[in-house]
């Protein structure tokens, strides 16, 4: 080795951008992007209640407690009230009527607590369908817990909004990826062969886009059938989302190929006797993948309000299916949002989620590009 070589750092792993793949270079500028890294633990914090909603939540979603109806949400305290330290518990809850209004109000207990207790027995359940056990990741020894409160029924609405995160998320995720596969398809078709397919797909897609977009949903939601089954109601919904959502993911497949589509790898690709699909499939999407998952990741928030906007419509989901729309349609009137503000916890989920996808959109739009300034 010269006397003049550059020392090498003793430890540490070595980046070379020129050595680099252009995945490592996407993620090193990824990781530049702290709320993209936020919203990023935030969605699989989301993720993970979502597949984990029986284990995490304490009640089954239709259980309910009678001795606590439209109870608020009860805190977590580890100071009781003579000032000494405990583990962490929630003072004990009763309801009583007001005598002159008749309401149900809640009266607490603060001379008695409730501890909790962590992996405790409770309602059974079948986890992921596969097998039955009644184990909970927490639960109230003596009494109850219920750290988002009862709706008027008396049902937990912690446990609630833990399956409606499954819900909603794969509602999103499968519209989504139904989109995606609709818009590849048809925008690529219309870039690839341009001409007369290309015109008339254009012409469709400005036509949809045209239609406000609240009133499509609500005209194509009522048509769906009153009788049909809560299964069927969300596999119709999830893909009517799916219906409308592709338009601008096929646009911008078709404005890439279109740029694309007389490259020299292209035309060598075609010379060695590539059918169109594969060399679309192969060659021409995979140039542009990193723009086609920013562009997934900016759509899912579009479609996750969708389904939230129609289900608190009374036109999307409905019951006994658990989504955060279907969540906040109970507390959608003035008497609701007056003696059950509670009600509306379900919609900072909504709020917290699209911000999410939208943070982690922006660092990958960031990311796609890894050379620019």
């Amino acid at each position: 080795m010269s006397a003049d070589a550059p020392a090498l750092p003793a430890s540490g792993p070595i980046r070379r951008p020129d050595a680099a793949t252009q995945w490592q270079l996407m993620w090193w500028r990824f990781r530049r992007h702290h709320m993209a890294l936020i919203g990023l633990s935030v969605l699989g914090l989301l993720l993970l209640i979502s597949v984990f909603a029986e284990f995490i939540a304490p009640y089954a979603p239709a259980t309910r407690n009678t001795r606590y109806l439209a109870g608020p949400p009860m805190g977590l305290h580890i100071i009781a009230a003579d000032g000494s330290v405990h583990a962490p518990f929630v003072h004990a809850r009763a309801n009583r009527r007001d005598p002159v209004t008749l309401r149900l109000l809640s009266v607490v207990d603060e001379t008695r607590q409730w501890p909790i207790e962590l992996f405790v027995r409770g309602d059974t359940y079948r986890m992921w369908g596969l097998f039955e056990t009644n184990l909970h990741l927490f639960g109230a020894h003596g009494g109850f817990v219920h750290l988002f409160g009862t709706d008027n029924l008396g049902r937990d609405l912690f446990s609630r909004t833990m399956y409606a995160t499954r819900v909603s998320l794969s509602v999103g995720l499968i519209g989504v990826a139904a989109a995606f596969v609709l818009g590849a398809i048809i925008g690529g078709i219309a870039g690839y062969f341009g001409g007369a397919i290309d015109v008339f797909v254009m012409r469709l897609i400005e036509f949809i886009r045209s239609i406000p977009t609240l009133p499509l949903w609500l005209s194509l939601s009522a048509a769906l059938p009153r009788d049909w089954t809560s299964l069927q109601i969300y596999v119709a919904v999830t893909f009517l989302l799916a219906l409308i959502g592709w338009t601008h993911l096929a646009r911008t497949v078709r404005g890439k190929l279109l740029a694309l589509r007389e490259e020299d790898f292209v035309v060598a690709a075609r010379l060695a006797g590539c059918t169109d699909a594969r060399l679309i499939g192969r060659h021409l999407l995979p140039a542009f993948l990193s723009y086609l998952i920013v562009d997934l990741t900016i759509s899912f928030p579009e479609i996750l309000l969708a389904e939230t906007s129609l289900s608190f419509l009374g036109l999307g989901l409905r019951e006994p299916i658990e989504s955060w729309g279907v969540l906040l349609y109970a507390g959608q009137n003035i008497r609701s949002l007056a003696h059950l503000p509670w009600l509306l916890i379900p919609g900072l989920f909504v709020i917290v989620a699209a911000l999410a996808f939208n943070f982690v959109g922006d660092g990958m739009r960031d990311a796609a590009d890894p050379y620019a300034k």
